[in-house]
């Protein structure tokens, strides 16, 4: 039996964490793609925030160029396939997604969460960050989560792998109900 890859795709507040847990609580292993922009900012010494983190992602990619993420997370995804199931939190970019897909093939699905943006700004705003050593629920403003969405769907290609998830989930409901959503998908992933 061959293990699975599952790469949550989605804006920022549309529920990708609370989907990756729940998957996680199901057996799959997490990753999160992302976590190297945070790494490389506590190296630095630099204070998190959206402006250090923007420029250190944009950074990556014109280093390594728009397939960064998924070039410097292969060695780990490798390592995990290996053990287990696969959560992958965070992929981005359209490049990222075909090298990913070309690498795994049908190993890999995509499954994006989807949720209007006033809904996602109010949760992002509302976050509660306590205990939150990964920096996983961090909040923003209303400005400062719109502007980060200009600069995901302008500069870093979010928007492909969000249009050919294999699923998708509307999150306007409640924690629960996107919880079950989850579970019906993997019924059909297996």
């Amino acid at each position: 039996m061959v293990n699975k890859i599952i790469c949550v795709v989605g804006m920022p507040g549309a529920g990708k964490s609370i989907v990756s847990d729940e998957l996680v609580e199901r057996g799959f292993t997490y990753l999160r793609f992302g976590q190297i922009t945070l790494d490389i900012i506590k190296e630095k010494n630099l204070e998190i925030n959206e402006a250090n983190e923007k420029k250190t992602r944009e950074g990556l990619r014109k280093k390594y160029g728009m397939g960064a993420f998924a070039r410097l997370n292969i060695p780990k995804i490798d390592e995990l396939i290996k053990k287990s199931n696969v959560v992958v939190d965070g992929l981005y970019s359209w490049s990222e997604y075909k090298i990913l897909k070309e690498k795994y093939g049908e190993a890999m699905s995509v499954l994006a969460v989807y949720a209007p943006p006033k809904l996602r700004y109010a949760r992002l705003k509302n976050r509660s960050i306590k205990n939150d050593q990964a920096l996983r629920f961090r909040n923003f403003t209303e400005k400062e989560a719109e502007a980060r969405d200009y600069a995901e769907i302008e500069n870093i290609e979010k928007g492909g792998p969000i249009a050919m998830a294999d699923f998708t989930v509307i999150n306007t409901g409640t924690i629960e109900e996107l919880k079950a959503s989850i579970k019906d998908i993997l019924k059909v992933i297996g």
